[in-house]
């Protein structure tokens, strides 16, 4: 009998000392946060989350405001655009079809390309035959953005003109010749992403949002306010989603039309929770099982091996540890590192700003770490 008291009275210690070292964790985040925004107030609002189940830690916090103008807290549940951190999760829709043997990422986009989009490209000079899935999803097609100066000038004049994916499409093809031959040159670009998400229309035949929503399994995943925005209604327990700010361009998110990030280059409104449990699970195994076929998502792509984008995912060095990485040009950033098993998502609520949140995860990461 007294060993099985002693027993649980050294239990009873361990799981006390383990929540106290949680709590001082916390509380050293918060630390991070309120003095990153205390330098940084022209930030508007961060928000943060932390996925560590290793260290039985699982915590978010905000700072600042969800709306510039009526300075009303910002709380860590509220939803905002996650703009490019969507890719992803359209990557890992890709995957998911490749694992059910619905695809083969080496397989040419001809075959899974619309009549429309198939012509605007061929007749722009590019050979669909050639350019693989794979290619898309590492942005070594060779295609030319339709994103660049003349796109955000439009947007700024007619904020609330709804652009299709048909129109973004047609409007890469008339920018010019093929910027490189298939797998001889990465450029980041929007394009590629959108064709996956027409891709994966042709081959589920059904909307790629709900298509997407049904391979990552949200529901199931714990991914309750995850979806993309126009498309997919909010649900009504759902906190309001915060106002985000693009000062270069005298932006506030509410008032421009979700179509001009929507079709799979952005488009999910999540929150920071969400994000940080997604990237969790997606490099636990928990939505891609075949470990193969997730090992595509981290391996290196040439040519350009500097910059390390894999499929989907950047592979880089965070904090002097390895983690696999994306950001959104809205100010969001999440990063997931193998080695800690930990997964930090983040967002300034002004895109300038985005580097400063960075920085703040890349403290939290250097906190876990010790």
């Amino acid at each position: 009998m007294n060993t099985v008291k002693n027993f649980k009275v050294i239990l009873l210690i361990i799981l006390a000392a383990s929540h106290s070292y949680a709590q001082n964790l916390q509380q050293k985040i918060k630390k991070i946060a309120d003095s990153t925004y205390a330098a940084n107030p022209k930030a508007v609002g961060f928000a943060l989350y932390v996925e560590a189940p290793d260290q039985k830690l699982s915590f978010g916090y905000a700072t600042g405001y969800n709306n510039r103008d009526t300075q009303q807290k910002l709380t860590v549940d509220q939803p905002v655009l996650i703009a490019s951190t969507t890719k992803p999760y359209i990557a890992a829709a890709l995957l998911r079809l490749a694992e059910k043997g619905k695809l083969t990422i080496d397989y040419p986009i001809k075959k899974y390309l619309s009549p429309r989009s198939e012509k605007e490209l061929s007749q722009a000079g590019y050979d669909t035959s050639r350019i693989t899935i794979k290619h898309l999803l590492s942005h070594t097609s060779g295609i030319r953005d339709y994103v660049d100066a003349g796109y955000f000038k439009f947007i700024g004049e007619h904020p609330q003109y709804a652009w299709t994916r048909d129109e973004q499409i047609a409007r890469a093809a008339q920018l010019g010749k093929p910027l490189a031959q298939p797998g001889e040159g990465f450029k980041y670009a929007d394009i590629n992403f959108v064709l996956l998400t027409e891709i994966i229309e042709n081959i589920t035949h059904r909307p790629y949002y709900l298509s997407i929503r049904k391979l990552l399994s949200y529901n199931k995943n714990g991914l309750q306010i995850t979806r993309f925005a126009k498309f997919e209604k909010a649900d009504r327990n759902t906190p309001e989603q915060a106002h985000q700010y693009w000062d270069e361009f005298g932006w506030d998110t509410y008032n421009l039309d979700p179509s001009w990030d929507l079709y799979g280059g952005g488009g999910i409104v999540t929150n920071v929770k969400e994000i940080a449990l997604f990237f969790q699970q997606l490099f636990n195994g928990s939505l891609i099982k075949n470990k193969k076929i997730l090992y595509q998502m981290t391996t290196d792509v040439p040519p350009n091996l500097e910059i390390n984008y894999c499929l989907g995912v950047r592979k880089i060095k965070y904090a002097g540890y390895l983690g696999y990485n994306h950001g959104g040009g809205l100010g969001t950033d999440a990063i997931y590192i193998p080695q800690l098993n930990a997964s930090v998502a983040v967002v300034a609520l002004e895109a300038g700003h985005r580097p400063v949140a960075v920085e703040m995860s890349k403290q939290i990461i250097t906190l876990l770490s010790k």
